[in-house]
């Protein structure tokens, strides 16, 4: 069969086979693009240029990304009550004031006081690695101060941090600790959705 012998009907087949082909690759691409963009803004680009990185796999990578979304959505997080956030905000000021005489211990009471918010406010207690995809999904702008933070804390433990790492540390730590204890009543994965 030569090209010459297709019929108009077979021709007029062809192309719309191509069309829906060519149309269907495009909302493929579309979609893709879609949830990209949404989770680059949920999550923010650094986190989400963390878990490609980390990954090596753009699709792998965003899926682990909805993962941890559909995680923190089937956890009840809840604001703080007036009571524990006075609590906590009056430890916080504890915690400043230690770092004059002590600062990698304030460090360290920095990190345990965070851990007790999150915690409080309904987020599992697990290592450093959960509790930070955790916080990603809500928090993805204060998550990289806790990255930061944890990694001065880690090298602290081994002797290698400055007192000024240990001061930007804490200045790390207050960022997300006043989002975690001031910041919007609702998490960003539930007004998403």
């Amino acid at each position: 069969m030569s090209i010459s012998d297709i019929s108009t009907t077979e021709w007029i087949l062809i192309a719309a086979f191509v069309v829906v082909v060519a149309a269907g690759v495009a909302a493929f691409l579309s979609h893709r693009k879609r949830r990209t963009e949404r989770l680059r803004a949920q999550f923010g680009a650094a986190e989400y240029a963390r878990a490609v990185d980390k990954d090596g796999n753009r699709r792998h990578a965003e899926a682990g990304l909805e993962e941890r979304a559909q995680r923190v959505e089937g956890m009840h997080v809840r604001p703080l009550a007036a009571a524990d956030r006075a609590r906590f905000q009056t430890a916080w000021r504890d915690v400043q004031a230690r770092f004059v005489d002590g600062p990698a211990g304030a460090v360290t009471a920095a990190d345990q006081l965070l851990a007790d918010v999150m915690s409080t406010r309904g987020y599992p207690l697990s290592g450093y690695e959960q509790r930070a995809a955790d916080i990603s999904v809500d928090h993805p702008l204060a998550l990289k101060n806790y990255r930061t933070a944890h990694e001065i804390a880690l090298r602290q433990t081994r002797g290698e941090a400055s007192t000024e790492e240990l001061r930007q540390a804490m200045v790390h730590y207050r960022t997300l600790f006043e989002e975690l204890v001031n910041g919007p009543a609702v998490p960003l994965a539930q007004a998403a959705s």
